[in-house]
């Protein structure tokens, strides 16, 4: 009998994606990371956002090194490339994702909970980049992800000791968002979840595409940027009806 690596769920319009290979705690394969590339290249119309998860108490714990391929420095950065392209698409594909994690979130499972928009960690959660104690550096995006929330200096340290940081930590230092209780992550995730999608959907497009690259640009290219978000995103009917919501004290209906 074939398992799914990746179950997918979808109710009032949220995505739960669970990857799904218990027995080596998530760690990801080609196979996996197709499968959420698959998704992300395509997710269901009436989908709105989506939460992250893992399975058997670990969100993600890296790439599987029991698979192995041997490659030449061609292959190996052909292999990283396709790792930043799904990275890349988890990211700013356009729909909102949150990150319900717990247990491992190591090498590659931390890669793609930074690439993921809202992080929420149990107190099992370890966060770690232990490639350097194995003679390998990043490859899937972490030098560029989890460097931004971190800093260079602090991940230099991170990477050379093989440093683990724990929930309390990581919300400390921006790994995570949100810090909850056992058990509470998934719960917190999709409540999360709803509320991000009960937004105007342009507005979450424009955050998702605009801040991360604002961020890359001079002061004024964007501040430019940031005028042109405002008046895409202000001359919306969704802005007219948030304005008539605020205003008739109700809640607003977006399209």
């Amino acid at each position: 009998m074939t398992v799914d690596m990746l179950k997918i769920e979808v109710a009032d319009n949220i995505a739960t994606l669970t990857m799904n290979r218990p027995e080596k705690r998530n760690a990801m394969c080609d196979e996996l990371l197709g499968e959420i590339d698959a998704f992300f290249r395509a997710p269901p119309a009436d989908v709105k956002a989506v939460v992250m998860t893992g399975t058997a108490g670990h969100y993600c714990s890296g790439l599987d090194l029991s698979e192995h391929v041997a490659r030449d420095a061609e292959g190996t950065m052909r292999h990283s490339r396709g790792w930043h392209e799904v990275m890349q698409r988890v990211r700013f594909g356009g729909l909102p994702v949150v990150s319900a994690m717990f247990g491992a979130v190591i090498g590659g499972g931390l890669e793609l909970a930074s690439s993921t928009h809202v992080r929420i960690a149990e107190p099992s959660t370890i966060f770690q980049l232990p490639e350097g104690r194995r003679g390998i550096f990043v490859g899937g995006g972490a030098s560029v992800n989890v460097g931004r929330i971190l800093g260079a200096d602090r991940m230099v340290e991170m990477m050379l000791t093989g440093r683990k940081y724990g929930a309390e930590e990581g919300l400390r230092l921006g790994l995570t968002h949100y810090a909850v209780g056992e058990g509470e992550a998934i719960a917190k995730a999709q409540e999360l979840a709803r509320k991000i999608a009960s937004n105007a959907p342009l507005s979450n497009y424009i955050m998702i595409q605009a801040l991360s690259r604002i961020e890359d640009m001079s002061k004024t290219d964007g501040l430019f940027t940031e005028s042109l978000c405002a008046a895409l995103t202000q001359t919306s009917p969704d802005a007219l009806e948030g304005l008539a919501a605020f205003l008739e004290k109700r809640e607003p209906t977006f399209r």
